[in-house]
């Protein structure tokens, strides 16, 4: 039997009843057999970067978050998109990282979860791709009108977005399987 890998799941809402905390409730309901998906809940407990901080006392919360996407073989994220662009808390939690080596060569899928949502994934994308995160194009998922998809508890209700969420997690799994990343030290 395979072994069951671990997902690091960053919902870019510190919203608990988001669209995107309720996708990647789904995702790791879904998907139980096959991986062990936790759902980071601290994002709205980082402190504000400061890029001296993220090499020289750096704080607990954040040595804690760099330790999860390091031991992680992949991260998922799904976030809404504010203003044309991504929540502050996602940039914020993102931008600890940046000093570090812990996304390089890591198998990560993307999920906007928007009304629109394009800016926002074009973002993600391009600073994903800057840290050397392993941005495989058929793990990327933008849905468009994302409140008409998901029901009032929770569950995605909209068929062709169930089908997209298996073909983007059947790609990340693949590239999960392909590159076989093995957690070293960061710095």
């Amino acid at each position: 039997m395979p072994q069951t890998k671990k997902i690091l799941a960053i919902s870019g809402s510190t919203n608990l009843e988001s669209s995107s905390t309720s996708l990647l409730k789904y995702i790791a309901n879904t998907f139980k057999d096959q991986l062990e998906v936790e759902i980071f809940d601290g994002i709205d407990k980082l402190p504000h970067f400061n890029p001296i901080q993220s090499q020289i006392n750096t704080p607990q919360e954040v040595l804690a978050f760099r330790e999860k996407i390091n031991l992680a073989d992949g991260v998922i994220f799904c976030t809404p998109e504010y203003v044309f662009s991504l929540p502050g808390s996602l940039k914020n939690a993102i931008e600890w990282n940046v000093s570090t080596t812990v996304f390089s060569n890591k198998p990560v899928a993307i999920i906007v979860a928007a009304a629109s949502g394009e800016k926002a994934f074009e973002s993600l994308k391009l600073i994903l791709t800057t840290i050397e995160a392993q941005v495989n194009e058929e793990a990327t998922l933008l849905i468009k009108g994302a409140k008409g998809k998901i029901g009032k508890s929770g569950e995605v209700v909209d068929q062709a977005t169930i089908e997209q969420i298996d073909d983007i997690m059947d790609a990340f799994c693949q590239c999960i399987e392909d590159e076989n990343p093995i957690p070293t030290k960061y710095q």
